[in-house]
């Protein structure tokens, strides 16, 4: 088929503007010209685009299917023309971040309003995943900034500590155990537990601190995010132990935190890539960041 994007471009506007006279005047052409270019796509497809009744041009279903597939098409040309805008900004103009799901949640957005608080208007995507994806992701140079708990950088990016700490326990407003300021493995004894999914490497290394000091708890609930830990929480079901940076965003909304006397750490690393040109701009969000981590730090250390 001898199909020009000309063609396309004329097909797109009729069904845009729903009429030969608008989609003339949308093209800046005559409508003689949209009726000939219309009728040449017809006849190059072999079949009818529009039906034509009491003057007005109804798409038939072969048109409207065909339509979806030049939308995807000019969705992204809008999209390559709006990162080459985004480029041609002295900072970059937009900055791309990977990260695991907890992060997004509790650590991005307070330092996204720093950086508006400094910038102004700027476009930040974020993009959570879980690991190891999230690795292979930052490997392949795809993201401007990446936070990780893993403490080894991927293949083909530095890593830089950003904060280090340790899960804390949360427990619901009025249990009786938030009388003590440090809460012991002893403590847990009997008390219906929140917990991750068995395959998260911090709910292992909770059983194993239980198994070992030789305290039973009820485990009646399992979810596989620590938000949804807290929420149930948050609903007197239990008690339990999770990062601290979720603990802290969602503290003091039926949710009371304290720490615990045994240490599990919990690190958030910085993830650069070593062969994407670096901004200014992603030079300012690691900053914000780490202004972020310390505020955070000193919080804990208040608990």
């Amino acid at each position: 088929m001898n199909i020009s994007h000309r063609h396309i471009e004329v097909f797109r506007a009729v069904m845009t503007s729903g009429s030969v006279t608008a989609a003339a005047a949308l093209l800046h052409t005559s409508q003689p010209t949209v009726s000939r270019e219309l009728a040449r796509l017809e006849q190059l497809l072999g079949f009818v685009l529009f039906d034509r009744i009491k003057g007005r041009l109804l798409p038939t279903a072969p048109a409207l299917a065909l339509f979806d597939e030049v939308q995807r098409s000019y969705i992204g040309l809008e999209r390559i023309v709006e990162a080459a805008a985004n480029l041609a900004r002295p900072d970059g103009g937009q900055l791309a971040v990977a990260c695991l799901p907890a992060f997004a949640h509790a650590l991005l957005p307070a330092v996204c309003r720093r950086l508006q608080q400094s910038e102004g208007l700027v476009r930040v995507a974020i993009t959570p995943q879980e690991s190891p994806l999230l690795e292979e992701w930052l490997s392949a140079q795809r993201f401007d900034i990446g936070l990780t708990e893993s403490e080894e950088a991927p293949p083909g990016t530095t890593l830089t500590p950003l904060l280090r700490a340790d899960e804390v326990c949360v427990l619901p407003d009025g249990h009786p155990l938030l009388q003590k300021a440090v809460l012991t493995p002893q403590d847990f004894a009997g008390q219906p537990f929140v917990s991750l999914s068995p395959q998260d490497s911090y709910r292992l290394q909770l059983d194993a601190v239980f198994a070992a000091a030789g305290v039973a708890r009820q485990l009646v609930w399992e979810t596989h995010s620590a938000v949804s830990v807290c929420a149930l929480v948050q609903q007197g079901l239990g008690v339990a132990i999770v990062n601290p940076l979720t603990a802290l965003a969602m503290a003091g909304q039926g949710l009371q935190l304290r720490r615990f006397a045994v240490s599990v750490p919990f690190a958030v690393g910085v993830v650069l890539p070593q062969f994407r040109p670096s901004t200014p701009l992603a030079a300012r969000f690691v900053a914000l960041l780490r202004q972020e981590a310390a505020e955070l730090a000193q919080r804990l250390a208040r608990l």
